[in-house]
């Protein structure tokens, strides 16, 4: 009984059609592909100008860190920036916490 119906289906996968191997893969490579132009690629603009911000930062910028929080640049060293958060408070943040630079807009 098996062995019948087996053998009913041989002929339906020996006549399936031998299509191009690359006419297969090519859904997925527009898939990559349109992947890499919406999600990618933006993401590295974004952070070659957070990078750049970063080593743009000296003493006295206004700066907000991930986390939400407000301070003015003390001190530039070599890994982190020591940040004034209110009158006699100062916090050491590594540099990769610095969100993005406050501009004061004027009146």
């Amino acid at each position: 009984m098996a062995f019948s119906v087996i053998s009913s289906f041989l002929p339906l996968a020996q006549s399936a059609p031998a299509g191009g191997g690359l006419a297969q893969f090519l859904p997925i490579i527009l898939l990559f592909a349109g992947m890499w132009f919406l999600i990618i690629a933006p993401q590295r603009k974004r952070q070659k100008q957070h990078d750049k911000m970063i080593t743009e930062l000296k003493t006295g910028d206004e700066i907000m860190t991930s986390g939400g929080i407000f301070g003015t640049i003390t001190n530039v060293k070599d890994d982190r920036f020591v940040v004034r958060i209110a009158d006699n408070t100062k916090v050491e943040l590594s540099k990769n916490s610095i969100g993005s630079r406050v501009t004061q807009s004027e009146d």
